[in-house]
Order: C-alpha cells, then structure tokens, then sequence
C-alpha cells in the first residue's frame, strides 16, 4: 500500500458487511476493503462473517479490521481469525499499542481527527510508528466520520510529513477535489457509497474509484 505524488493514492472501501457484496466491490479495483468490528456500529462483523469476507476477495487486496480501544489480545486474534493484512485503530488508543502492533508486521493504521482527540496537529509525532495517520473530522455519534465532509485541504501539511489516508464525508461528488487539495497517500469511503448500512452500492463504488484514480493528485 504504497503511492507516488504523481499517481492516484490507494484505495480503501470500508464497512463491508457481505461477502457477495465483497466480491462485487473486489471486481470494482479497490486497493483494500475494511471490516469494522466495533459492537456500535451498523456495520460490525462477528469474526465468522470477516473470515466469509475476506475469502470472497483476491489475495491482493488488503484487508484491514478497524477496532476501537480495543486490547492488543483482541487484535491480534481477530487478525489471525481472518487472516487480515492490517489494523486500523479508530479509538483513543496509546502509540505504546500502536507501536506494539507495528512490530508484528502488520500494517497499522491510526486514525485521528480535528475535532476531537486524538488531534490531527501532533499526531505525526505521537503516532510515528503507525504505518498511515487517517485523518476525519470526527464530530458525531459514532467513532467514524458520521458522514461529515469537512476543510480537507487542513491536513495538506501533515500528509506531507506522514503518509495520511484521508477519510470523512468523501463521495464519488468530492473525491477528485479532494485527493487534488491533499495529495494523500490513500482515501477511505464508507458511506458515501452504501446503499444502506454495510451495503456498497456497485456504481457508487464504480464511480468513486474511477473518479480517484483520474484525479490530478500533483
């Protein structure tokens, strides 16, 4: 999951909860797909389901768990459950865990927000053992984006210091602007292309993609 300045970030399509529909989104090109397991959210997946899941897709794709202040226990069995590629940590969750999981071999997303802690502004110090910073604005309900577009172009400078997933509010409407006002290292989509909560609907994720990879990210 790497990227050059002068091509199209990676790709992330996040919350699946089906794995036909999986599979669909897989044949789409997406660079990875998230499987959320957090009890609060509509889109949580038992293990049983994520394994389901991440045997519906090619090996190539990356598949990332998304946990909240959860234990490094729980992690690392939930990752070897499924045979996941990575983590993402969407909590307050120290960067002693975040550099404890990093040094599995794994990759180790840590998100941080603008609105709430932990912040955007010192993250590239506090979490530098994480493999990606994803930055959203963080304001609502749920430990996710909650749909909530927000001033993007803000972490143009931190995504210069640390390879940043950007995440929050994106749709295949903004995803072009918004890859051009960063230049992030990859952007995360949940909602912005569901059909209801878990469920992608095949042309927003068609559209989407194909939106982020035609957009000027130079």
């Amino acid at each position: 999951m790497q990227t050059d300045a002068k091509h199209c970030p990676w790709i992330k399509i996040c919350g699946l909860t089906d794995p036909d529909n999986a599979a669909v989104c897989a044949e789409l090109g997406p660079d990875a797909i998230g499987l959320v397991f957090f009890p609060g959210s509509p889109r949580n997946v038992s293990i049983k389901q994520a394994d389901a899941i991440c045997s519906a897709v090619p090996s190539g794709i990356r598949t990332i768990g998304v946990f909240v202040n959860e234990s490094f226990r729980n992690i690392i069995k939930t990752v070897q459950a499924c045979g996941l590629k990575g983590v993402q940590l969407h909590g307050k969750e120290s960067p002693e865990l975040v550099t404890r999981l990093s040094q599995t071999g794994i990759i180790v997303i840590k998100a941080v927000f603008a609105a709430k802690k932990p912040l955007l502004t010192t993250a590239d110090t506090t979490y530098c053992n994480a493999s990606f910073l994803l930055a959203e604005y963080g304001k609502g309900r749920l430990p996710g984006g909650n749909a909530e577009t927000w001033e993007y172009n803000s972490v143009y400078r931190l995504a210069r210091k640390k390879p940043l997933v950007l995440a929050g509010g994106l749709d295949p409407d903004n995803i072009a602007q918004a890859i051009r006002s960063v230049r992030p290292a990859g952007v995360d989509v949940s909602s912005g292309v569901e059909k209801s909560p878990g469920i992608k609907d095949p042309d927003r994720v068609k559209a989407f993609i194909e939106k982020a990879r035609s957009a000027e990210s130079i």
